[in-house]
């Protein structure tokens, strides 16, 4: 992926370019800047994935129109032999066609593609910024007092700039004409259109299709596999599709130790699937030390998001150290499958439906944002095959009635996920983690690392600063010692009061006990309602 600025006014380049540079560790092989004689700048951060030797950006198209982006655009190839047939192109990069696209329909055009992006094209005065559907790319607007908007990946790039700034909001469009443009609109946005009978086959073929999407690349890549379900799956039909090619797949791992959650199982299923596999260590003590560091590339002070990615920042480090450029994962289907234990206590089927469409439409601000922050600290791009949107448009559309689950009636969560992957005479995976219970990441890297995160948190914060909590911080009250240092780390960082209203808490319903660890959830086999004594208020 990439790191892209977008400067509509007039503005020095240099000045533009130091800007961009806060951004370096999304796009460490090299870096691109324009500037029109209208005196508006696109700058480019680049991870070089697809045409690693002309696909530097920004990218020209036929006339005055200029493209730089951040993502993948996984059906370049058949746009390009379809509605962009007779198009000259100076490039493989996927990168391209969204500017001849502009350039052939104007605005109306972001669902004609088809992956994950963050773009700004700039024509002249003109320009048009987009976000995918689901917001797996970060991207921030503002605007500066003498009126100059920003576009940036990172609000690391405007923050200081703008008087007003927010994340530019998922599956939108912004022009100088329109303004800010809702280009996508399921329809399983509604609840009572979700009402799709189930064909397990559909699921395994959607997902798998999906995967198979998102091979494409220029440069090795491999799997992070936790060992819990849904990267799990996605390894195993990756390592399907690998074998067509005899491609060498790498999957990585991460724990506090061997006998971690995690590390267990996903070892069961790289021996199982045969996958080339690493694991990696980090302590209580390494995690603490990056924190501060964490919480800048993140820009985030929720605790559950700080919590799940400091190990995926150490284990991103890893993989980028051997080479590897891309890795697939599994985020999304908990959101869109209601697979968080604290769903099993959904009051009624509607509840739990109107559940799902809350969390999928809330992934920009949660898991994908971890995702992305985290491995583009150390410029890894990572994809996620469950948030295709074929295949989100398959399982959000289905009667809420095959989702729910209910443990004490045997019923586990993501049982029609599990059930579509269950070949008997050819086995995706082993048994035990096909029916594994959720864990989720942060608990499952083992658990005494938010035990031990909570433990020294509350000793860095007093009894009197934390009494002074809605004082310091008015905006989403820490309500817990561990989220008022993280916290104080943000506000260091981010002072701007801007900042700290483009952060979302992750908050579980229907339990007493609100923190986010899994464990505190009564349907946890190891439950501990004691984890952390919070207001249920958070």
């Amino acid at each position: 992926m990439c790191g892209i600025l977008a400067v509509i006014g007039k503005k020095d380049l240099e000045s533009v370019k130091q800007l961009s540079k806060r951004m370096s560790h999304r796009g460490p092989d090299e870096r691109g800047i324009y500037q029109n004689p209208e005196g508006n700048i696109v700058s480019h951060e680049r991870l070089s994935i697809i045409d690693l030797t002309t696909g530097r950006q920004p990218i020209q198209g036929t006339s005055s129109a200029w493209v730089v982006h951040n993502g993948e655009i996984y059906n370049h190839w058949e746009l390009r032999e379809n509605e962009l047939a007779g198009h000259a192109f100076r490039t493989t990069c996927d990168s391209e066609v969204i500017v001849h696209l502009y350039e052939k329909y104007g605005y109306d055009f972001c669902n004609l593609l088809d992956g994950v992006f963050a773009f700004a094209v700039l024509d002249g005065e003109d320009y048009i910024v987009g976000r995918d559907p689901i917001g797996v790319k970060p991207l921030y607007y503002g605007k500066a007092t003498d009126g100059t908007l920003y576009f940036s990946s990172e609000m690391k790039s405007l923050a200081d700039q703008c008087e007003t700034f927010e994340p530019f909001p998922p599956g939108h469009y912004y022009t100088p004409e329109t303004g800010l443009v809702k280009y996508y609109k399921p329809k399983w946005q509604e609840v009572s259109y979700c009402t799709r009978d189930l064909d397990l086959q559909e699921l395994n073929d959607s997902l798998t299709n999906a995967t198979r999407k998102r091979l494409m690349s220029d440069v090795p890549l491999g799997v992070l596999l936790s060992g819990g379900l849904d990267s799990s799956l996605i390894s195993s039909v990756t390592k399907r599709l690998l074998r067509e090619t005899g491609q060498e797949l790498h999957s990585f791992s991460i724990g506090l130790d061997p006998e971690a959650p995690d590390l267990k199982a996903a070892r069961e299923v790289a021996d199982f699937i045969g996958t080339t596999h690493h694991e990696v260590y980090f302590t209580l003590e390494d995690g603490i030390k990056i924190i501060d560091k964490l919480v800048w590339h993140l820009e985030s002070y929720d605790i559950t998001t700080i919590r799940a990615s400091t190990p995926m920042y150490f284990l991103s480090k890893y993989i980028t150290d051997m080479g590897v450029k891309v890795v697939l994962s599994g985020e999304g289907a908990d959101e869109m499958l209601g697979g968080y234990l604290y769903f099993n206590n959904a009051p009624s089927t509607e509840e739990f439906q109107e559940e799902t469409i809350r969390r999928v439409n809330l992934l920009s601000t949660a898991d994908v944002l971890r995702a992305d922050k985290s491995t583009m600290a150390h410029g890894l791009e990572v994809r996620v095959p469950m948030l295709d949107k074929n295949f989100l448009d398959v399982v959000m559309s289905l009667h809420p009635k095959y989702k729910v689950h209910d443990r004490k009636k045997g019923v586990i969560e993501k049982h029609i996920l599990r059930a579509a992957f269950d070949d008997k005479k050819e086995p995706y995976l082993p048994e035990s983690i096909l029916w594994r219970q959720k864990e989720q990441f942060s608990d499952g890297v083992g658990y005494n690392w938010i035990d031990g995160i909570i433990s020294y948190c509350a000793k860095q914060v007093s009894d009197e600063d934390f009494a002074n909590a809605e004082k310091l911080y008015p905006y989403n009250t820490p309500v817990s010692k561990e989220a008022f240092y993280f916290r104080s780390i943000f506000h260091k960082h981010f002072p701007q009061e801007e900042a700290a209203k483009t952060v979302a808490r992750w908050v579980p319903k229907w339990q007493k006990n609100s923190d986010p660890s899994g464990r505190v959830c009564d349907n946890h086999e190891k439950h501990q309602d004691d984890l952390i004594n919070v207001s249920t208020n958070n």
